[in-house]
């Protein structure tokens, strides 16, 4: 290749390259963004574990650094009330079916557990984007309510969504979004899915892209399993107009994500990876530890996303249980083996140089 064949991604957000660095709560920040943005590709600033002050002081900073488009991500998730009843009862019940691991970790069973939490986008946060107005904005686990959505497209923000099958493609395309993630099984993090939750039936990355591509005249972005250029070419051939990456970039140095996961992706296997819910109550692919092979990995007693991971806390911060590895979400994809340590300019780089080399 010489030149990228289909545009339409590079004109509509206005970058170079057709790479979208996936937003990934907890394990990346402002300067990954500011780096893959100033490489050519889309930097994007993951927001669900941040307050609307803290990103407006994010945002203030990339736009320090870069003049490039970038993108801000938020959760679409219906939030639980932790004071209704039937919610206190079932984190109650997760709590007891904790027990054996407290007291192996010689933990009271009453042993004070944050609340955990990641906010949906509300009003609140469509006021922060109608002040901060960002080049794109993506959603996750479908879209926000219609009036919401209209007043982010009013301030000329790009949209985009993940779809983790053909009806939620559809779905999204019908509500106005200007692009498309498909959205693998293969993938790491959070699954996107939306209007069916049947872990069973997730489609891999390879087969869901060209079935997407289509089945919606918007341009598609293809997400899962992709970690260098071989992955991105064939993309690219089955009709995707970019790939978002989300994996590979937890080894760069901008990463935030502990020792621990560093060192669990350094050994990472092709199978080593499963889809679990017991760490937010929300299925998601990590790497197996101890929690997922004992509690899950999907479990039906898990509470209702985002609550199911409080109780966990106490277990992960246990030195007695090896907690920060046996009882941490370590998300990964399944081309975690694939990653390599670099920086984040050097990966957006080498991943569009491999795919025009060839």
């Amino acid at each position: 290749m010489t030149a990228w064949k289909d545009r339409r991604i590079l004109d509509l957000l206005g970058i170079g390259l057709p790479i979208i660095q996936a937003p990934m709560a907890g394990a990346n920040g402002a300067e990954m963004a500011i780096a893959v943005s100033q490489a050519g590709g889309l930097g994007s600033l993951p927001c669900a574990l941040l307050s609307p002050e803290q990103v407006r002081e994010a945002v203030q900073h990339i736009r320090t650094q870069t003049a490039a488009p970038f993108n801000l991500n938020f959760f679409c998730h219906a939030a639980p009330d932790p004071d209704d009843p039937a919610v206190k009862a079932r984190l109650a019940a997760w709590r007891r079916h904790l027990t054996p691991y407290y007291e192996e970790a010689g933990l009271s069973a009453d042993t004070p557990a944050p609340q955990s939490g990641r906010a949906p986008f509300d009003n609140a946060w469509c006021r922060a984007v109608e002040d901060i107005r960002p080049p794109v904005v993506s959603f996750h686990f479908g879209l926000p309510a219609p009036d919401l959505l209209a007043r982010v497209k009013a301030t000329g923000a790009k949209i985009l969504s993940s779809a983790t099958t053909v009806a939620e493609a559809r779905w999204i395309e019908t509500r106005g979004v200007d692009a498309v993630i498909a959205m693998g099984a293969e993938a790491g993090g959070h699954r996107a899915s939306f209007l069916q939750m049947d872990m069973s039936r997730q489609v891999g990355t390879f087969a869901l892209v060209p079935q997407i591509a289509d089945a919606v005249s918007v341009p598609v972005i293809a997400a899962g399993g992709i970690a260098d250029g071989r992955g991105v070419a064939a993309a690219l051939v089955l009709g995707a107009s970019a790939v978002q990456v989300g994996t590979a970039y937890l080894l760069t140095r901008e990463a935030t994500i502990s020792d621990t996961h560093r060192a669990a992706l350094m050994s990472a296997t092709d199978d080593g990876t499963q889809i679990t819910n017991i760490f937010t109550g929300r299925p998601a692919r990590g790497i197996s530890n101890r929690a997922m092979r004992e509690l899950g990995p999907l479990s039906d007693l898990a509470p209702d996303f985002p609550l199911a991971g409080g109780a966990l806390a106490p277990l992960k911060a246990s030195a007695s249980l090896n907690g920060a590895a046996e009882f941490s979400n370590l998300w990964a994809g399944q081309s975690a083996a694939l990653a390599r340590p670099t920086d984040a300019a050097t990966l957006t780089k080498a991943l569009a140089a491999e795919v025009l080399a060839r």
